[in-house]
């Protein structure tokens, strides 16, 4: 689906319905977890019992000048040196909301909205480079947004007289998805992967804010990917990185699933959306099945497929969210030498917020999860 199909699409008939909703039950979990016997859940919720120190996180100094950012594959040391103030904001306002969630203290709930003000106050993020030619720091940005606007979501709620604080933020976040999400992209970043972090962000700070605009974006994304899909369940924009197809399959639905948890949080049954006959549940089993069996691409792009990411627990945080209301037994499976998931901009910590407690007892020993994910690896040689 192009920009212009897009911008076409009649989606009237969604809005926001509860700009309290964040993108799980926060209550409801932090209930579960108060009572839980699951050790697993437990070891979790009591390492973040640690905490932080809220003024040590106030200390880190807001991104207010121009961010510019080299392109990660040309130079990905340049890359992983330049990122480390941006993956280190998406850290602290993900820990901070854990933290909250795992011990129910208002101290990290509020400070949390502390941090963002503060960045807020400086209108961090508003001026970034881009060029169609270099467009990293608008790249890098996607996921500042969203993990802030994600976290934000868990303790806004909760939060008591910080009026002043969270309507600066709800005013800085709206602007900043605007003003991000104006451009549209060159070729392939305005449709595919890049299109759908953009509408994860969208789709949040559109609930936060009660925009029914933002929201339509992030729903929009939902719209296009259903378009796109091949018979088969691919994204037709991800098959073309060629020994990467499989990866950038699984990457698409790490924001394309959080997209929809938020979207469903407002009452809209669209994990079973179809389009062209198609819903996100073909996309995820095409997915595990490149996993299981690389021949699966077809012709589409080679068999012998980019494997590293089968080394990070990031990637699969999307899992833990499609697990917690379908259940698949691929999934349960694969994703057992994983948890504890973590990613730090899509979710947090998403086996803290989404894992049945009967789904698995233990973490998996190193020497078992390094040995479970050879498996993974070897599978996918082909």
């Amino acid at each position: 689906m192009t920009f212009e199909e897009r911008q076409k699409l009649d989606l009237s008939a969604y809005t926001v319905t509860d700009p309290d909703a964040s993108y799980f039950d926060m209550r409801q979990r932090m209930a579960l977890l108060e009572d839980t016997g699951n050790p697993l859940l437990m070891q979790l919720a009591h390492k973040l019992s640690y905490g932080v120190s809220c003024q040590q996180m106030l200390d880190i100094p807001p991104l207010e000048k121009k961010i510019r950012i080299p392109g990660f594959y040309p130079s990905p040391d340049e890359w992983r040196f330049a990122v480390k103030p941006l993956t280190e904001f998406e850290d602290v306002v993900s820990r901070l909301a854990g933290t909250y969630v795992a011990t129910g203290d208002d101290y990290y709930a509020q400070c949390l909205v502390k941090f963002l003000n503060h960045w807020a106050e400086n209108d961090a993020l508003m001026d970034f480079f881009y060029t169609w030619q270099q467009p990293q720091a608008w790249f890098s940005t996607e996921s500042m947004i969203f993990s802030a606007a994600m976290a934000y979501s868990v303790v806004r709620p909760s939060v008591e007289g910080m009026d002043e604080q969270t309507q600066r933020i709800d005013d800085w976040l709206s602007r900043l998805a605007y003003q991000h999400s104006a451009i549209p992209g060159h070729q392939s970043s305005c449709c595919n992967n890049h299109f759908y972090r953009r509408a994860l962000y969208a789709t949040m700070v559109g609930v936060l804010t009660d925009d029914d605009e933002l929201f339509r974006f992030g729903v929009s994304a939902i719209y296009s990917a259903l378009s796109d899909l091949t018979s088969e369940g691919a994204l037709k924009l991800e098959m073309q990185r060629g020994r990467r197809a499989s990866h950038y399959q699984n990457y698409a639905l790490l924001y394309l699933i959080p997209n929809l948890q938020i979207i469903a949080r407002q009452g809209y049954d669209v994990f079973n959306l179809q389009v062209n006959g198609h819903t996100i549940h073909d996309a995820v089993d095409f997915a595990l099945d490149t996993f299981e069996d690389p021949s699966a691409l077809g012709d589409m792009a080679p068999h012998e497929q980019y494997k590293g990411f089968f080394q990070d627990d990031q990637y699969f945080a999307w899992m833990e969210m499609y697990q917690s209301r379908f259940q698949s037994p691929r999934i349960a499976e694969f994703i057992r030498s994983y948890r504890p998931v973590y990613n730090r901009g899509a979710g947090g910590y998403v086996t803290l917020y989404f894992m049945d407690p009967q789904a698995q007892q233990h973490e998996i020993v190193q020497s078992r999860r390094e040995q479970q994910k050879e498996q993974v690896w070897r599978r996918t040689a082909g």
